[in-house]
């Protein structure tokens, strides 16, 4: 049995649709998305209605928590809450109240089984909070406490950091599919995992997936997306929004 895991669309249909027909052409059918599906990307509707045609399972991020109930202030900087806020209002206003609904219903995290000696923990940040960052550089301390303390599994599959990660700790192994809208690790292309069984035997690997980059950049423009040139740096460059905004305050005092 092969599984694909991925995440962090954030609204961009054109990667998505790249990721959707690379899994396809794999001959893989069983899809779980481990959230953060509209929010900052210019066809946020398009892409539910990708996903809603498809089998797979579905979950929660935070970003799609701000869409529907809001996002409070303290969990953003305050030099970004106003322009946020603009850019979940857009976001909504794409939406029908079914869809908001839909959004609204998805559960936090699941768990399956490739085989009976393969199981699969999976949920977006940490099993109990989809806002937590967990790094790629955090303790193995870290990662038992937050990630792996709740529930037994050979794989825990976690997202929202848009770095991909492969990393086994106690012989289980733990998987972050990185970002299909745009990474944060300097690669233009999306990422995600390939999960499979053979005989027992688990094969863990991240895919990278080519899309076209200015199309996306021309979709933030054309459909007036109010933080249109920020996200196109983001998609254009694959950083984090941050990591942009302190770049540019350096250039404009001459660092």
């Amino acid at each position: 049995m092969k599984l694909a895991i991925i995440s962090d669309i954030h609204g961009n249909a054109v990667a998505l649709e790249n990721v959707l027909e690379d899994i396809s052409s794999k001959g893989i059918s069983d899809i779980v998305v481990l959230g953060d599906l509209i929010f900052r990307g210019p066809e946020p509707r398009k892409v539910l209605n990708l996903l809603r045609s498809t089998t797979a399972l579905v979950l929660r991020g935070n970003t799609d928590e701000w869409i529907t109930r809001g996002i409070k202030e303290e969990e953003v900087p305050a030099s970004d809450f106003k322009i946020m806020n603009l850019e979940r209002q857009w976001t909504k206003n794409q939406l029908t109240e079914e869809e908001l609904i839909y959004l609204d219903s998805l559960p936090l995290e699941c768990s399956l089984s490739l085989s009976a000696e393969i199981s699969i923990h999976c949920f977006h940040g940490t099993p109990e909070d989809p806002f937590e960052v967990i790094l790629p550089s955090d303790s193995v301390d870290v990662f038992r406490q937050r990630i792996m303390l709740k529930k037994q599994a050979s794989v825990y599959a976690y997202a929202h950091t848009h770095h991909p990660l492969l990393r086994y700790i106690d012989g289980k192994c733990i998987i972050n599919p990185g970002g299909v809208g745009y990474t944060f690790d300097g690669y233009t292309q999306s990422s995600y995992a390939i999960v499979e069984e053979y005989a027992g035997q688990l094969g863990v690997s991240i895919q990278r997936v080519n899309y076209d980059v200015e199309r996306v950049a021309d979709l933030y423009q054309q459909l007036s997306y109010p933080n249109a040139e920020l996200m196109k740096k983001v998609v254009r460059e694959g950083v984090h929004p941050y990591e942009i905004n302190q770049k540019e305050e350096w250039l404009a005092h001459g660092s």
